[in-house]
């Protein structure tokens, strides 16, 4: 598999691949029941429910139950691979109901300096710092590494893709292109009644004129464009938040809002032409309650067993598809398949 692989056309090759991609199985190597809940140590559902959409991600909990990274890890002191991989191997190897998150509890304030055990923090903040602090522990000892490079970490070859955005001349036609990593897509949901009419408001362009105007460098002055942003390269996790808390007040946005347990991604890549872009749904992650600073978060995985459960801090309950999609999700997780 040529470096090419790991970015999109248009984009620079990495300089160093720092995990093979062959070796990441997006499907269980191992089929069982769900594994343990985790105990509430005092306003920790957030944590909980985020851990648990982790844990029963195919490619990651792969690599983790195989302790490949805590064999060959020589980082001094927080590592948080390290602790990731001895918290799923708990979850997922354990005989007892429920288990204490004390590993990642003790690094919370490593994970993120802001974070106070204690405290009701947003779902969607921690994942995001939970992932950079993985990433970080890839790229650990990797130091002066270009941007590429930097997306072939194990963490990014799962969770990463590119956008493009795409600014196009109104004068005369030129185009501009950047590309730009992410781990997670934010959706607008104000207007949106489903997902994949989020996604298509996401990549809809929009028009750049007035105080907005673009620099175009051909025409060599400030002109009116148009601006879009598209997926340029497609992870092989989807992590899509809905944008539920309004800026400033917090307030939730309490619709209904449909998405797929299948989602086709390909209309909305830069190169919509092709075969399906398909995706499975594993995770559902949810808000209950008026505002993002009160409320309780549980979420639904998929086991290796291909069954659902609800995962609500300690219980784990067997439940339907339907009982799945008929969530007010606030974090959805897709596998490619």
């Amino acid at each position: 598999m040529g470096n090419d692989s790991f970015v999109a056309e248009g984009m620079a090759p990495p300089q160093r691949v720092l995990f093979p991609p062959e070796k990441i199985c997006l499907d269980w190597q191992h089929r069982q029941r769900a594994g343990a809940g985790l105990y509430n140590l005092g306003n920790t559902c957030f944590l909980n429910s985020v851990l648990q959409c982790l844990t029963y991600t195919p490619p990651l909990a792969n690599y983790l139950l195989s302790r490949e990274h805590s064999q060959s890890c020589r980082q001094q002191g927080f590592c948080m691979m390290c602790v990731m991989e001895a918290h799923v191997n708990e979850v997922l190897r354990s005989s007892v109901c429920a288990i204490r998150p004390s590993g990642v509890i003790s690094v919370l304030t490593r994970i993120g300096e802001h974070f106070q055990l204690g405290m009701q923090e947003d779902a969607h903040e921690f994942l995001r710092y939970t992932v950079d602090a993985m990433q970080r522990a890839c790229l650990s000892g990797s130091s002066d590494l270009d941007v590429s490079s930097q997306a072939t970490t194990i963490v990014h070859q799962i969770f990463g893709g590119f956008l493009r955005s795409r600014v196009t001349c109104l004068s005369c036609r030129a185009v501009s292109d950047s590309y730009e990593a992410f781990l997670d897509v934010p959706l607008d949901i104000k207007a949106a009644s489903s997902v994949t009419a989020a996604l298509e408001d996401f990549v809809r362009p929009e028009q750049l004129d007035g105080e907005n105007c673009f620099k175009c460098s051909k025409c060599d002055k400030m002109v009116a464009a148009s601006k879009s942003f598209t997926v340029h390269h497609a992870p092989k996790v989807l992590t899509v938040c809905l944008k539920r808390f309004q800026d400033f007040t917090g307030r939730k946005i309490s619709k209904v809002v449909e998405y797929p347990e299948y989602l086709d991604l390909r209309p909305y890549m830069s190169r919509t032409a092709g075969e399906l872009l398909l995706y499975a749904l594993y995770a559902v992650l949810v808000h209950s309650g008026d505002s993002c600073h009160a409320g309780h978060y549980f979420c639904y995985t998929k086991a290796s067993n291909g069954l659902w459960y609800k995962m609500n801090d300690m219980a784990v309950d067997g439940c339907g598809i339907d009982r799945v999609l008929g969530q007010q999700a606030y974090l959805l997780f897709y596998v490619r398949s």
